[in-house]
């Protein structure tokens, strides 16, 4: 982890800082976790390894190598990450899924919309996707379903 940081802080132009306090990974099928992390209550814990389940089911899929090259290179490992888009909105509709269930709808703020869509066009995941209006699309559209379906 401790490369994976110095490497992130590298090709971000040392934007991405908080990857050893703040990131969760997953490789194959072991999840790493952050320093914190048992301080955080059990609902949290348990939204995120929803996601990373996720992650772990998509290398299941794939295949180990092939999700890897998808997630990190194809097309482009920078603005146009395309499988890795994909694949963290797959982990995220779970994320929004398990904050459903643990806090109710009134969890949908703009600020965990902002967060999540942060995710995606900001060094955090290395400026994954440009178009936010397409992300705000999506996670707007989720929810709407995900609140109709269970109303």
């Amino acid at each position: 982890m401790k490369t994976i940081d110095v490497s992130l802080k590298v090709i971000t132009f040392g934007q991405m800082k908080s990857f050893m306090t703040d990131f969760i990974t997953t490789i194959g099928q072991k999840v790493y976790v952050p320093e914190g992390w048992d301080l955080k209550p059990a609902s949290s814990k348990a939204a995120v390894i929803r996601h990373e389940r996720i992650h772990m089911r998509q290398s299941k899929r794939h295949g180990r190598i092939m999700f890897s090259i998808a997630y990190l290179l194809i097309p482009l490992p920078i603005f146009f990450a395309y499988f890795r888009k994909k694949f963290e909105q797959e982990a995220y509709e779970e994320s929004l899924r398990a904050i459903y269930e643990y806090h109710g709808e009134l969890a949908f703020t703009p600020r965990l919309k902002s967060d999540v869509i942060d995710h995606f066009t900001t060094s955090q995941y290395f400026w994954m996707w440009p178009f936010k209006k397409n992300l705000e699309t999506w996670y707007d559209n989720f929810v709407a379903k995900l609140l109709q379906k269970n109303n």
